[in-house]
C-alpha cells in the first residue's frame, strides 16, 4: 500500500492534552494526519493515500497507526474521520461517493486500534475547519463587510459538489456546519447549449431524473463536457484518448494533457475561457446558496479545482454572482472567499472532536 508522508512541523508530546488520528475522506484522495491537542488542534503529520487503489479504509487508518508508533511511539486510541458522502442519522455510517468501499464506525472499531471514532460528512468537517484557517489560507474574491458571526455558505467542487451553512455558537464561540447535500439540487438550464450537455449527460450517464448541479461542477463535470466536445467530432482524436478511456480518474489526464491533446486542450478553454458554463454555474450555485442563508459572513469557495483555477473567479464571475431581479442590493454585501488551504478538511475533523470533547459529549 503506497502513500505520501508530509512532516508539519517537530513536536513534543508534554506540549498536548492528547493526541488524535483524524482523516478526509474522498473519492480522489484519502488524508490520514496525526494531530496534537492543545489550545486549538495542530496538524503534525499526514500519510495520503489514493482513495481508488483502496479496498477499505481500515487498512489504510492501520498503516496510519503503525507508521505513528513506530516512528513517533504515539498510539493513537482516539480518530476522528470525514468522508465524502451522505451521512447516516446515527452517525455510524458513511456512504463515500465515487469509491466501491463505505465506511462504519463498528466496522474500524473492530479492524483497527481506534476505540473511540467521530464520524462526519466531508463538508460539515470543512465547516468546522472554518475555525482554523488564518488570513495566508484565503484569497479575497469579491470585497465586501464581512458581519461579525454572521451565517456563512461553504461550497466546493472536486469529486463531487459539497454544500454547509455555518451558524455561529455562542456557548463555543465558533462556527457550526448544518450538513446538507444541495450538490445533488436540480440544475437550471438557461440557454441552448446547457440543454444540450444536460441531454448529453442523461444519456451517457443513463439518468431517468434530472441532471444536478454535481454533474456541472465536478471532476465528473469536466469529464462529461471532454466526452461531448470528443463526441462532437470536430476534433482529431489523439493516442491520449485511450489512456483517458481506461483512467479511474478521468479528470487528472484530461487535465495532464492540456497541451498535448487538441480535445483536452479544448476542454479546459471551455473550462475557463470560452464556454463559461463551469463559471456561469458555480455562481448560480454560489448565489442561491447565499440567498438560502443570507450569508453575510460571506461565501467561501473550497475544493481543488477552484484553488488550481482562480481565474475562474474574476468580474464576470462576481458579476454573474450579482445578478437577482430584486435582490442584488444584497448579493453586492456578501464577500466571496477562496480557501487555498488543502487540509481544511482534516483541520476541521479535529477541531469537530475537539469541541465535543470539552462539551463532554461521550465520544
Amino acid at each position: 500500500m503506497q502513500f505520501e508522508i508530509k512532516n508539519y512541523k517537530g513536536f513534543k508530546r508534554k506540549d498536548f492534552r492528547y493526541f488524535l488520528l483524524a482523516g478526509d475522506i474522498g473519492g480522489t484522495n484519502t488524508r490520514l494526519g496525526l494531530f496534537g491537542i492543545g489550545n486549538k488542534p495542530q496538524l503534525l503529520i499526514s500519510l495520503h493515500f489514493k482513495s481508488q487503489e483502496l479496498t477499505n479504509l481500515s487498512s489504510a487508518i492501520n498503516k496510519a497507526l503503525e507508521y505513528f508508533y513506530k516512528n513517533h511511539k504515539i498510539n493513537l486510541a482516539k480518530a476522528s474521520i470525514a468522508a465524502a458522502g451522505p451521512l447516516s442519522a446515527d452517525r455510524n455510517k458513511i456512504n463515500v461517493t465515487n469509491v466501491k468501499w463505505g465506511i462504519s464506525k463498528s466496522d474500524l472499531l473492530k479492524k483497527t486500534g481506534l476505540r473511540k471514532i467521530l464520524l462526519l460528512n466531508d463538508f460539515e468537517a470543512i465547516g468546522y475547519g472554518i475555525n482554523m484557517i488564518s488570513a495566508k489560507d484565503v484569497k479575497t474574491i469579491k470585497r465586501a463587510k464581512k458581519m461579525p458571526n454572521a451565517p456563512i455558505v461553504l461550497i466546493g467542487a472536486g469529486t463531487g459538489l459539497g454544500k454547509t451553512t455555518l451558524i455561529f455558537d455562542i456557548h463555543s464561540q465558533s462556527y457550526a456546519p448544518i450538513p446538507s447535500e444541495s450538490g445533488h439540487n436540480d440544475f437550471p438550464s438557461e440557454n441552448e447549449r446547457e440543454s444540450k450537455i444536460i441531454k448529453f449527460i442523461r444519456k451517457r450517464e443513463n439518468l431517468k431524473n434530472f441532471v444536478s448541479f454535481e454533474h456541472f461542477l465536478s471532476g465528473h463535470g469536466l469529464t462529461d463536457i471532454y466526452y461531448f466536445l470528443r463526441k462532437s467530432g470536430r476534433f482529431r482524436q489523439t493516442k491520449c484518448a485511450q489512456e483517458i478511456d481506461s483512467s479511474k480518474n478521468k479528470p487528472e489526464f484530461i487535465s495532464k494533457y492540456r497541451k498535448a491533446d487538441e480535445i483536452c486542450k479544448e476542454t479546459f478553454n471551455i473550462f475557463r475561457e470560452t464556454f463559461n458554463i463551469f463559471r456561469d454555474a458555480y455562481a448560480r450555485f454560489a448565489r442561491s446558496c447565499a440567498l438560502d442563508s443570507l450569508a453575510y459572513g460571506g461565501v467561501y469557495i473550497t475544493g481543488k479545482i477552484a484553488a488550481n483555477n482562480r481565474e475562474i473567479f474574476g468580474s464576470k464571475f462576481i458579476k454573474s454572482f450579482e445578478q437577482n431581479y430584486k435582490l442584488a442590493h444584497l448579493l453586492k454585501k456578501i464577500p466571496i472567499f477562496l480557501i487555498l488551504n488543502y487540509n481544511i478538511g482534516m483541520l476541521g475533523a479535529a477541531f469537530a472532536y475537539d469541541i465535543q470533547k470539552r462539551k463532554s459529549l461521550a465520544l
